[in-house]
Order: structure tokens, then sequence, then C-alpha cells
């Protein structure tokens, strides 16, 4: 048998050293040649993968027996959620003395004997406000200034020996406090309140007046301070629902109202969150008397 053909032997080739690299034959590689390799059944000569090759027990596998490589996740892949530990959230909540920050102040369990009687039984309470103290401003200004006004006036007419003039100034005086004690006795029974199913004031002495708004009707919902409510902490809140005039607009001067925003808009959009805080709450009171 002749030789292959060929171009004929050139030392002087520039090609030739590549073409020799190029043609010189694969040596075999045994199972202890290097890992990863070794005798396929059947295949003695040739190089074969073998069982530890590929995907080992990285983070997220589980698998005994196996080894390898650990495979990592491509941090581009997609949004991973951060790992959070007990330890980091134990610094988030409350305990029972209240030492951690709260984002909502506590309320009474139970509702008032004045709100109690407009609440259903299948209602589940989230709380009641009186308006801020604020509310009391005119009545309270008008008292003082009558009680200045009229007692100089009194003194000034008992030195006059005119003493209907006189009687009358106390009279009147009387009246206006009179006035005065009705709004702040108005005032105390003026709630607002806040179940899982609508919000609702309620006020009046004589005449008593509730008004209500489903939370499923609220379509937008919004709170006014001025300077002074940033000041002493009160605020107006405007209810909105489907655009029409409702007898529940606008409450005004209302205590806490960033505080109060937030237990509204998380009793209309997080119901089950609500039921699980205040759960958890109850659950942690009970152990503390247990102990």
């Amino acid at each position: 048998m002749g030789s292959p053909a060929g171009p004929p032997f050139d030392p002087d080739d520039p090609d030739r050293e590549r073409r020799e690299r190029d043609t010189e034959p694969i040596p075999r590689i045994g199972p202890d040649d290097g890992p990863g390799y070794g005798a396929g059944p059947g295949l003695s000569d040739g190089p074969s993968l073998s069982d530890d090759v590929g995907y080992g027990d990285g983070p997220g596998y589980a698998g005994e027996g196996r080894s390898g490589r650990a495979w990592i996740r491509d941090p581009e892949a997609g949004y991973q959620p951060p790992q959070i530990s007990e330890d980091e959230l134990a610094g988030l909540r409350a305990d029972a003395t209240g030492s951690a920050p709260r984002r909502v102040l506590p309320l009474e369990d139970e509702p008032s004997s004045l709100v109690a009687r407009y609440l259903f039984p299948t209602e589940r309470y989230r709380g009641e406000w009186k308006r801020h103290w604020i509310h009391l401003t005119t009545p309270l200004l008008v008292g003082i200034a009558a009680t200045f006004v009229l007692g100089y006036l009194s003194g000034f007419l008992a030195g006059q020996n005119v003493g209907a003039l006189t009687t009358i100034a106390v009279l009147l005086w009387f009246a206006v406090m009179g006035w005065v004690a009705w709004k702040v006795a108005d005032w105390w029974y003026d709630r607002f309140i806040l179940t899982n199913k609508r919000v609702m004031v309620v006020n009046g002495i004589i005449t008593r007046r509730v008004a209500m708004m489903p939370l499923v009707r609220v379509t937008d919902m919004k709170y006014e301070q001025t300077p002074s409510g940033r000041a002493l902490n009160y605020g107006t809140f405007v209810l909105e629902s489907a655009g029409q005039e409702q007898a529940l607009r606008e409450i005004k001067n209302l205590p806490n109202p960033n505080e109060l925003y937030l237990r509204v808009v998380e009793e209309m959009y997080e119901p089950q969150a609500v039921e699980a805080r205040l759960g958890k709450e109850a659950d942690e009171a009970k152990a503390d008397d247990g102990a």
C-alpha cells in the first residue's frame, strides 16, 4: 500500500508545524487521569462523562451522594426576595409592654355603651374617636370673654345702685355658661366610629344623629391639616362616594389624622392583615395575663 497523497516535505513550510500538531493522535484517558472522565460502557479508549460531572449540591438543590460544582443562580435572572431572620423581625414587633415602636396606637377592645347600641352582632369594632379639643375653642373663648365682660359690667352696675340691670347681667352670664356647657357635652357625645364594614358619626344629646358610609362605597378619602392642625395634631377628613354628596362627607377636627387615615385605609385594602394583627395581640395579652 502506498503512502497517502500529500504535498512534498518542505522544511521551510510555515504551516508544517501546525499540520503536524493537528494530525497528532488523541491520547487515551483513563478513569484516573482527571475528574469527570472515565471509561464508559463499551468504550475503553474514548473519554466519557462520569456520574459526578454536572451539577452538584448547590443552594436550593438537595441530593445525597452527589458531588461536583454548586450551581449558582445568575443574579440578573430575576428578583430574589431578601431573607430576613426572626431576630431581625423581632425588633419591629411590639411586645406586651408596648416598648417597641408601633405604627398605630392601641385602642379599647370593646366599644363604649354609647357606641355599642349602633353596631350589629356580626360587625367587628375597630375604634371610636372624639373630636379634638380644638373643636371647643369657640365656646370656651365665648365663655371666658362673657365672664370678664359681664363680671365687670355687673360690678359697675352694682356700684350705680341699679339692681335690676345687675340681675340681668348675672342671668345673661348664666345663659352663656349654660350654652358653653351644652357645647362641651355635645362634644363629649360626638364620636367618629370605624368598623370592618363602615364609618359612622354619632352626635347630638337630645336629638341623636347617626350618619354612616359603607367602606365599599368609599371611592376617595383624604385629610387636610392646617399649620395649627399639624402643630396640635388634628385634621379634617373628606370622604367621597361615587361623586355624590353624602351626609358623611366632611368630618372636622379629628385627632391623630395620620393614624386614623392608616386605620381606615388598612381596613379597606388589607382586612386580613388587620384580623391577623388583632388576633396576635389578643393572644399575647392572654398569655401575659396567664403568666
